[in-house]
């Protein structure tokens, strides 16, 4: 009688065992959805996509990528229209007075004053045709893009003329490291902007 008695002992403590193994197994699973919708809401409101009928048009004049374009405003002033640096430059792509000037001399546009580029849509419009510019100089590479927007083309040419610093027409390093910093968070965007939206 005793035997019989520690046996449904045992029986009834296993399936005990089993309903809170399988609860903790449930909880786990409703805890990590959670998590993970949590962190993707965190992350998209990181990287929004502000401004997206004005990227969307002059990412497709300019034949670019717009999650690359989302990548560089996000980088340069975290979709701040009135952002402005410690050297100058302005906007949503940061623009500085230099390249300003030049871009505004290549598009023929010169009543256009340097105030436009706290204005979102000549601001995209210049960046996107920046970018552009640079994509097609160095052969569409995101990395030799970011660099040459962040150092200048001068310094990209001369980095990918070193074979300490380039391979093939590519960069495998960048010898400054603000620049190889800028890129990373470059590409670190662009992936991310990929993974949520594409």
């Amino acid at each position: 009688m005793r035997v019989i008695y520690t046996s449904r002992r045992k029986k009834r403590g296993g399936k005990k065992t089993a309903a809170i193994i399988a609860l903790i197994i449930l909880l786990a699973a409703l805890l990590g959805a959670g998590i993970w919708f949590g962190a993707d809401k965190i992350i998209r409101a990181n990287h929004p996509i502000g401004f997206a009928d004005t990227v969307t048009y002059y990412s497709r004049m300019y034949g670019l990528d717009e999650y690359e374009v989302y990548a560089f405003i996000k980088t340069e002033s975290g979709f701040d229209p009135r952002s402005e640096s410690s050297v100058g430059a302005r906007g949503l792509m940061q623009i500085m007075p230099d390249t300003f000037d030049w871009i505004r001399y290549r598009l023929g546009e010169e009543n256009i004053e340097f105030d436009s580029m706290y204005r979102p849509d000549d601001n995209i419009r210049y960046g996107c045709y920046l970018l552009s510019y640079l994509s097609e100089q160095f052969g569409g590479g995101i990395t030799e893009t970011a660099a040459a927007y962040h150092a200048g083309a001068g310094s990209v040419e001369e980095w990918l003329s070193d074979p300490e610093y380039s391979e093939g027409g590519r960069l495998t390093e960048i010898p400054t490291s603000d620049t190889a910093h800028y890129v990373d968070k470059i590409t670190a965007a662009y992936d991310t902007y990929c993974r949520l939206y594409k």
